[in-house]
């Protein structure tokens, strides 16, 4: 059996998400670390670059990260982003998911968001996850997924 996405309800770009009232609809939450760094940024235009190919299969997009809403409306309007961002400021989602991790970058450990991506069916279970996700490629990777729902 799988596992059911948590129902958590989070403010974002295109107003509040609750993850519950998206039943009935697929759609993919994809993790990343932070607003305005240059592997979230490339991730972000991946995904809005495909935006359209997971409209055409009805699967919604969200990115998700700790960042705060204001920092999200600025980075979607910088960078003219499609896919809503949610504000896991809280870190609610992050934990419930596993994907707030210790990390360590030069020679500090801190905690953060692990880059991950969830892809969630129309019954609201999560049929595939990735984990540690590298940004070359991984699009193109969910989309092949997503068209097999």
């Amino acid at each position: 059996m799988s596992e059911l996405i948590p129902d958590v309800t989070l403010p974002g770009t295109s107003g509040e998400v609750s993850l519950s009232a998206l039943k009935g609809t697929p759609f993919v939450l994809f993790f990343y670390p932070r607003d305005n760094t240059p592997g979230c940024t490339t991730e972000n235009l991946d995904f809005t670059a495909k935006k359209a190919e997971f409209d055409a299969l009805g699967v919604k997009l969200f990115g998700v990260s700790k960042d705060s809403l204001e920092s999200h409306e600025k980075f979607v309007a910088k960078k003219e982003l499609a896919v809503p961002l949610l504000s896991d400021e809280h870190t609610d989602l992050s934990e419930r998911l596993g994907v707030w991790k210790e990390k360590k970058m030069y020679g500090k450990t801190f905690m953060g968001i692990e880059r991950s991506t969830f892809l969630v069916n129309a019954a609201g279970e999560i049929v595939r996850e990735w984990r540690k996700v590298k940004v070359a490629g991984h699009v193109d990777e969910v989309l092949e997924a997503a068209k097999a729902l």
